[in-house]
């Protein structure tokens, strides 16, 4: 790509992603490569800036990532991050201890010192007239001694030094975390760096990608054939689009329906790609196939497995129907690439590995072909309305690979199926039906702002959930013992950690009524008020 870059060195922090993201944001193209990558590739990777992640690890460890002098020797600036900041303080001859107090959470910082990356940026002023910042704070090391030609940032009463600055070299550094939400003026911050001392003019925009991309696959495939295989989610249904628009009938893509889909789901697949938009897609029905092996596996891990071993025999079994084919293109996203990475010495966390990231399998005899693999999911969906997919498949709720199958505790069975189905459509449109009010706002539910907009809109990700338990209940005159579900609705702005949704009463009182009166063999919903931690959004 011809764009303005920044380039991110992760040291291991669980939230680097954020910070690339954050940029992003600013229309600044950006990407996140491991903190021991070659000096080589430092330099050829042509960056407008560079900024130094957070880390699990003490920059004075032994083992500790140290940051390569190329970074300082490139004539752009740099912008340290907790760790960052620690290790270049101690690259320029500075120390760095470890401290008596940790700070692990919201902070106040004064901004001592007037350099550009903080000038006019505060949250309000004090007595003195320093600008203070609310930021989020998660280390428990800190610089002790500022290095030789830096001078004194910004500062918290437990953590004297924590931020500097050497402004004639364009090195910058911060103890806080710009890039989470928790920091109110994160954004800001970043902005200045990458706009105003780095350079970026923000060339970075979505009809941009997608011409840069048609060219590039066209280029890539020439005459021969791609399959994909489209799961329905966004991610699929996006790259399918974009596949579509650069080689036409060159693509086919095949549509495994596993039996654990969302009620309606295989029609609206097929409506919207094989009729609306025109795109050769095989649609498979392979119900019977991935029920007969979930029989009597009750281990989550086990049917994740299954489900996908599975999923790869049927479409391979459908992908050697296929004359000419030589390319398998997934919806593989900039995350998923990112965190099966990690750093070439293992130092660098690596978060989870991911099925689609890595390779394929042999047999296949295919080629990869991976058009979203540089974009996060949010620029994932922009591309999805560009392209012209319906706001509601490219705004829906993120959805597990295995479906169903991990949201029926224990066992899954056909009847199971269908029942949690029909009860996860019923929540779902319900919270699309119903709007919040004022009298949400008067609750402490919604703000003002949120008003009119409807409650699938103001939570990130709900879904019901199969328990295996019957419980007592009473219908009419009768006895009843009857199967139990679980709502679930998180509101997050990462997915990292989420708070469960305060949904209105009278809404979840309706959602109770509908799926017992409606959702035959269920007598009893209740509702998860787990936060993540300690919990994760989904049950298994």
């Amino acid at each position: 790509m011809n764009h303005q870059k920044i380039l991110v060195l992760d040291y291991g922090s669980q939230v680097t992603q954020l910070i690339a993201r954050r940029i992003r944001e600013q229309n600044v193209y950006c990407e996140i490569h491991p903190g021991d990558v070659s000096p080589a590739f430092i330099r050829e990777f042509g960056a407008r800036g560079i900024i130094l992640s957070g880390s699990h690890l003490s920059a004075y460890d032994a083992d500790a990532i140290p940051v390569a002098p190329v970074v300082f020797e490139l004539g752009v600036p740099v912008l340290g991050i907790c760790y960052g900041m620690q290790a270049m303080a101690r690259h320029f001859g500075g120390e760095v201890q470890g401290s008596d107090h940790r700070e692990f959470g919201a902070a106040t910082v004064r901004a001592r010192g007037h350099t550009r990356l903080l000038d006019g940026i505060q949250d309000r002023q004090n007595d003195e007239g320093h600008g203070l910042l609310d930021v989020w704070m998660s280390h428990g090391d800190k610089v002790t001694r500022l290095p030789e030609g830096f001078k004194l940032m910004a500062s918290t009463d437990s953590c004297p030094i924590a931020g500097m600055a050497d402004e004639e070299r364009g090195f910058y550094a911060v103890q806080f975390h710009p890039e989470v939400t928790h920091t109110k003026r994160g954004a800001d911050i970043l902005r200045r760096f990458v706009r105003d001392l780095a350079g970026c003019s923000g060339d970075w925009a979505m009809p941009g990608f997608i011409e840069e991309q048609v060219e590039a696959i066209r280029k890539q495939v020439g005459d021969k054939h791609v399959i994909l295989g489209l799961s329905g989610g966004v991610d699929s249904s996006v790259a399918a689009a974009l596949l579509h628009k650069a080689i036409g009938k060159q693509l086919t893509c095949v549509f495994v329906d596993h039996g654990l889909l969302r009620l309606g789901e295989a029609e609206q697949v097929m409506e919207t790609f094989a009729r609306h938009l025109g795109v050769n897609v095989i649609h498979v029905d392979a119900t019977q196939d991935f029920m007969g092996k979930l029989a009597g596996v009750t281990d989550p891990e086990a049917k994740r497995k299954i489900i996908g071993k599975e999923f790869v025999e049927v479409f391979q079994r459908e992908a050697g129907k296929i004359e000419n084919a030589r390319w398998l293109a997934q919806g593989t996203i900039y995350p998923d690439v990112i965190e099966s990475a990690g750093a070439k010495t293992g130092k660098a966390k690596t978060i989870k590995s991911h099925h689609n990231v890595g390779g394929l399998p042999e047999t296949l005899n295919l080629k990869l072909l991976e058009p979203l693999r540089d974009l996060f999911k949010d620029e994932v969906r922009k591309l999805g309305i560009a392209l012209g997919l319906p706001h509601d498949m490219v705004y829906r709720h993120p959805f597990p690979g295995p479906g169903l199958g991990v949201r029926i505790l224990g066992e899954v069975k056909q009847e199971f199926a269908d029942l949690l189905r029909r009860a996860d459509h019923i929540f779902t449109s319900e919270l699309r039906n119903t709007r919040a009010s004022v009298q949400d706002v008067a609750a402490g539910l919604a703000t003002q702002e949120q008003v009119g907009n409807t409650w699938y809109e103001l939570t990130s990700q709900a879904f019901a959930v199969f328990l295996p338990v019957k419980s007592v209940g009473v219908m009419g005159d009768g006895r009843t013992y009857e199967y139990v579900v679980a709502l679930r609705a998180v509101q997050t702005q990462d997915f990292m950690t989420a708070h469960w949704a305060h949904l209105p009463h009278e809404l979840l009182g309706r959602l109770s009524n509908r799926i017992i009166n409606e959702v035959r063999g269920v007598n009893r919903v209740v509702y998860d008020i787990s936060g993540k931690p300690p919990a994760t959004i989904e049950w298994e």
